[in-house]
């Protein structure tokens, strides 16, 4: 298999850090996304490494029995180690503050602590299995104070970092789970809800598993993901995971169900708002994208597998050290070894080989395995990185080899224009808001982020159009196809077209000597009266001499709109009307450009190529 077929790798650089042995015991902070080597108890040493860490953190603490839990507090002020059942130890990191040890027990009697969570710099959550403790540090005082408490049985519990969510698991088939919600010094508790366990036989006892539960924010929202796996009792053709969704205010409720199709042991992860569910017995893994349309049963969505299961790009490690030697050859990794632990969102770790990997998709393998272009388009417009891909399709779609339909490249075309104009429309009313002075009176409002979803006509016309139209062995016909398919698809989306574009359909009708074409364009208004335009025109009149009269005509149209406009704006409030004008033509023009171009271009559209 080679390296185009594998979607789904590990990063280049992974953090590195000491193996896990009998001396060196090894943590994860899912906060800070931080690995603790600690040696001894922490008499040998303590180095954390994290993703963005250019120089690890190394410190030296007495050993004072085995340590349980060790995490830093957000920006690695205070360190908080868990050595017993009963008490958390904290030490400062913060200059000119004391680095004497401090200690906080809990404050129910006869509960033990099963963990810890650091929801800011100073503020901490002990969980133990009676309840919940919600501290403020207070470092320059050595000491803590309880902000609020909650009594419940728990049996675990699951933290997400990304939105301050806690999950207790309570009652005897630990399935009702508890969610509470930290922001700035507050605790706020959120409905309870039951997960569906799988029928079970008589004999067995069903219960929820840790391990089969794990928090992720997809596409901006709070999931809970539930591994639900393969019932004997029951007729399901293999195990699923269930997503229920978890709102800051409402009831949590089961939105989506992924089908596996297949039972054994699972891992899962979240990666650019993908599930990726690995499978270590065939040792593979797949890939689901909620955006993209499932099967819908009143309640619930069906999704199955984007694309075919494949394996991770196999990975070599590299020989380091003062051993290494250039002619040693990498070491390869062993892929879903037992070893591995998953972390959320993005996380693989090989305790036993030392190493941290964040997964990646890679976009470029999957154009091949996705051969509707209407999915791929769907697919990849939600991908951080997708811009360049989206280009690189449109240009292949329009290849000899690849040719796609103009049926096809309609309806690309408007799912690219229909990005384009969310993004217009939120600048416009940014900018809206702002003039009216919004902005000061509401802080959240925020100028919309443009993502590499936005493909504009500057970027269609750069890396794909300009290139297309010079291509000597593409019919011309289909080559005017395309370009007015584009304009087209930004008429109805009342996006205003560029002139350049305008320009392209004119040099290339001019080039093939499809004058009438040009005339008939013009008279139904196919191609949008501009300046720049009428301009081109007069220039086109020694090869085509009515072209000097269609430039007039245009200059007197778009000055006599353009006096109407004047005279509608000033008498608007007599008139009762507003006008709204879109690159100096009244929308009704627009409108009527979409109407001509559905009735004249289409019929040339449509013509065999």
């Amino acid at each position: 298999m080679g390296e185009e077929d594998y979607y789904l790798e590990l990063c280049e650089r992974p953090v590195q850090f000491e193996k896990a042995n009998p001396v060196n015991c090894v943590f994860f902070d899912e906060a800070n996304k931080q690995v603790f080597a600690v040696r001894s108890g922490g008499a040998t040493g303590v180095v954390v490494k994290g993703p963005d860490d250019r120089n690890p953190i190394s410190f030296r603490m007495d050993d004072k029995g085995e340590v349980k839990c060790i995490k830093f507090s957000l920006e690695n002020k205070i360190l908080a180690v868990q050595r017993t059942s009963k008490t958390v130890d904290f030490c400062n990191f913060i200059p000119d503050n004391s680095q004497l040890e401090y200690t906080q027990e809990c404050k129910t009697k006869n509960a033990n602590i099963l963990g810890f969570c650091w929801t800011s710099s100073t503020e901490i959550v002990f969980i133990t299995d009676q309840g919940i403790e919600f501290y403020q540090v207070l470092p320059e005082k050595r000491s803590l104070k309880l902000l609020k408490s909650h009594n419940l049985n728990v049996n675990w519990y699951m933290y997400c970092p990304e939105s301050a969510v806690i999950l207790l698991s309570t009652t005897v088939l630990e399935n009702v789970l508890q969610p509470f919600h930290f922001r700035a010094g507050t605790m706020s508790k959120l409905p309870k809800f039951e997960i569906e366990l799988p029928a079970a036989p008589k004999s067995t006892k069903p219960s929820l598993s840790e391990r089969d539960i794990a928090m992720a924010t997809i596409y901006g929202q709070l999931y809970v993901l539930f591994l639900r796996h393969h019932s004997r009792t029951s007729n399901s053709t293999g195990a699923e995971v269930v997503l229920y969704h978890l709102p800051r205010e409402g009831a949590c409720k089961k939105m989506h169900i992924l089908k596996l199709n297949r039972t054994g042991k699972f891992a899962l992860n979240v990666v650019d708002n993908l599930v990726v569910v690995h499978h270590q017995d065939t040792e593979t893994s797949v890939i689901f994208d909620i955006k993209l349309r499932g099967e819908f049963d009143g309640s619930v969505t069906f999704h199955h597998p984007v694309l075919p299961a494949r394996s991770i790009q196999p990975y070599q490690i590299p020989i380091t050290g003062p051993a290494a030697v250039t002619s040693q050859s990498p070491v390869p990794c062993k892929l879903y070894s037992s070893s591995w632990i998953v972390f959320q969102p993005d996380i693989i770790i090989s305790a036993s080989q030392g190493y941290l990997w964040n997964l990646q998709v890679k976009l470029e393998p999957i154009v091949n395995l996705l051969p509707d272009k209407g999915r791929l388009m769907d697919f990849l417009l939600q991908r951080k990185e997708c811009k360049m891909v989206i280009l690189s399709v449109c240009s292949q779609m329009l290849s000899e080899s690849d040719r796609a339909s103009l049926p096809v490249i309609a309806t690309v075309f408007d799912k690219l224009n229909h990005e384009y104009k969310k993004y217009l429309d939120a600048e416009q009313s940014y900018a809206m808001a702002v003039e009216a002075g919004q902005s000061r009176s509401s802080p959240l409002l925020k100028r919309p982020v443009r993502t590499q979803a936005v493909l504009d006509q500057s970027d269609v016309y750069t890396h794909v159009l300009s290139a297309f139209v010079e291509k000597k062995e593409m019919p011309h016909k289909f080559v005017i196809a395309v370009l007015m398919e584009y304009i087209r698809s930004l008429n109805q989306f009342q996006i205003a077209v560029q002139h350049y574009l305008h320009e392209l359909v004119i040099k290339t009708l001019v080039q093939h000597n499809l004058f009438y074409m040009l005339h008939q364009f013009l008279q139904y208004h196919v191609l949008s009266d501009s300046k720049p335009l009428a301009c081109l025109l007069l220039s086109l009149e020694s090869f085509y001499p009515p072209a000097h009269q269609l430039s007039l005509d245009m200059l007197k149209m778009l000055q006599s709109r353009l006096k109407t406009t004047c005279f509608s704006i000033q008498y608007s409030a007599f008139l009762n009307s507003e006008t709204s004008v879109c690159e100096g033509a009244p929308i009704s023009h627009q409108g009527n450009t979409v109407k001509n171009m559905l009735l004249f271009s289409n019929r040339f559209l449509e013509t065999k190529l």
